[in-house]
């Protein structure tokens, strides 16, 4: 059965246009697998005309086998007064060889005039040549209308204009591009709406997250009709970033309860999300939805109290859906509770009639305002809990401590001595 939403990752090209994100010939191979095995529908690769890492991908991809996704070539319509089977960029395209082929073009007067510096009708026939070119090579041609929301509120009539001519020369969808990522809700869905009024095939949205709608956009454009929703993992993106699939996918499964990638992936979506950072070389966020360590970690002691009574209290979702974990975080802000809760987490069987409780709680609180901090030190906090439970003596005891730091030729040499005594043996 064909899925509600087709979801098409462009973290490959548009992702690596994000401040600090450069993959490897390796790492996008690997990481194109990976997107294959979750199921998304589409993999955008890159764009061959634009570096020879790309050019690489696509010759390494060639020879291998995706089994649920189809790999997409990036690039642009043809160049202004130049025949389309002349033009060297669109020549790589087919190069590529792959099933599919993205090419984008300017829906947006000023681009056309002032980016361009051609007509509006030379800009028409740039769009209708690539597309036509490409489906006589037997591509799929997905059509990126590039600031497609900007360019329907300066002229609504030559926006369809363009996205009706990339359909009419055979595009297999026609995404609605919101290309500065400026753009409001409301501002979406109307334009996605008047985009219905002339086309006839699958519409698809592309957004970012220049104000922090990216995702809210892509998922308003879903009312108007649109099923092709294109992003990037973990939001990766020029300026700001993209909209983030990995908020996407399971907000259609869990809350729209629309069809994207099998069910079955979804335990898998925060691995995936790490790996990717791991591959990256960046350093997960901690608060992204849905896959971010904080996404299910409560702190506040009448928040973790009523978890403990009745989970769905204080969590939308069961975080083993994601493949994420609750996490509960001791703080001076902790109850008992929390405490109970960690305890358990960490292999001590606490409950509301351990004696030693109370004195637990006011030590933690104690130290945290001396400038302790237990939240991300769980060792601290079980060595803390055995003290408290067992009446065992320590396993040794320091006596005393000294730390020098020396200048030795060219280096500096740090060096500690500490004195403890273990049992009875200093």
């Amino acid at each position: 059965m064909a899925p509600d939403i087709e979801i098409y990752d462009t973290t490959l090209r548009d992702g690596t246009q994000g401040e600090g994100i450069a993959f490897s010939v390796a790492d996008k191979l690997r990481i194109a697998e990976r997107l294959d095995v979750f199921g998304v529908h589409y993999i955008e690769g890159g764009w061959p005309g634009s570096n020879p890492k790309d050019v690489e991908f696509f010759a390494q991809a060639r020879h291998r086998t995706f089994r649920n996704a189809r790999v997409a070539a990036f690039g642009s319509t043809r160049r202004k007064d130049t025949s389309v089977d002349l033009d060297d960029q669109v020549r790589l395209l087919l190069d590529a060889a792959t099933p599919v082929v993205t090419i984008f073009g300017k829906t947006w007067l000023l681009h056309v005039r002032e980016v361009l510096q051609t007509t509006p009708d030379e800009n028409v026939a740039m769009i209708a040549d690539t597309v036509r070119f490409l489906k006589r090579h037997g591509k799929i041609v997905v059509y990126d209308a590039e600031h497609a929301f900007d360019g329907c509120k300066d002229d609504r009539e030559y926006a369809l204009r363009t996205w009706l001519t990339a359909e009419d020369a055979g595009a297999d969808v026609v995404v609605l591009c919101d290309t500065n990522g400026g753009s409001l809700p409301g501002e979406i869905v109307d334009i996605c709406r008047y985009a219905r009024t002339g086309l006839k095939g699958r519409i698809g949205i592309h957004t970012h997250d220049d104000i922090g709608l990216g995702v809210a956009n892509a998922l308003a454009a879903l009312d108007t009709g649109v099923s092709h929703i294109q992003g990037t993992l973990n939001g990766y993106g020029e300026r700001t970033g993209n909209c983030n699939l990995t908020s996407v996918m399971p907000i259609l499964q869990f809350k729209m309860h629309r069809t994207s990638v099998p069910a079955a992936s979804f335990a898998r979506l925060k691995e995936l999300s790490q790996f990717v950072d791991e591959t990256a070389n960046v350093r997960p966020n901690p608060r992204l939805p849905w896959v971010g360590a904080a996404a299910f970690s409560h702190k506040g002691g009448a928040h973790v109290n009523a978890v403990q009574k009745v989970i769905r209290s204080y969590e939308h979702l069961d975080p083993a859906l994601v493949g994420n974990s609750r996490h509960v975080l001791v703080s001076d802000l902790a109850g008992r509770s929390n405490i109970i809760m960690k305890a358990r987490e960490l292999g001590f069987e606490l409950s509301n009639d351990t004696p030693q409780l109370r004195d637990m709680l006011a030590r933690i609180k104690e130290l945290e305002h001396q400038g302790y901090e237990f939240e991300s030190a769980d060792g601290s906090l079980a060595l803390l809990l055995r003290r408290s439970l067992t009446s065992e003596p320590p396993p040794f005891v320091v006596d005393a401590y000294h730390v020098s730091v020396r200048r030795d030729g060219r280096t500096s040499v740090a060096e500690a001595v500490v004195k403890v005594t273990v049992g009875r043996e200093a």
